[in-house]
C-alpha cells in the first residue's frame, strides 16, 4: 500500500467516524421524542449507523491487519 493510499484511506475513516457520531446524537433525538411514527426513522438510523461501523472495521483492517507471528 502507497502513502497515498493510506491517506486516502484515513481520510475516508475520519469523515466515516464524523458521521457515525452525527448518528447518536440523531438517534438519541429521535428516542427522546418517543413517537410511534418515529420507529421507522429509529430503524433507519440504527441500519445506517452499523452499515457505518461495517466500513470503518474494514478499512481499519486494510490498513492494520491483523497478522499471526
Amino acid at each position: 500500500m502507497t502513502d497515498e493510499d493510506e491517506i486516502s484511506i484515513l481520510k475516508r475513516l475520519d469523515s466515516l467516524r464524523v458521521r457515525h457520531r452525527k448518528l447518536d446524537s440523531e438517534i438519541e433525538a429521535v428516542e427522546k421524542k418517543n413517537l410511534a411514527h418515529d420507529q421507522f426513522a429509529l430503524h433507519r438510523l440504527k441500519k445506517e449507523k452499523l452499515v457505518l461501523r461495517d466500513q470503518i472495521l474494514s478499512l481499519e483492517k486494510s490498513l492494520y491487519p491483523d497478522i499471526i507471528a
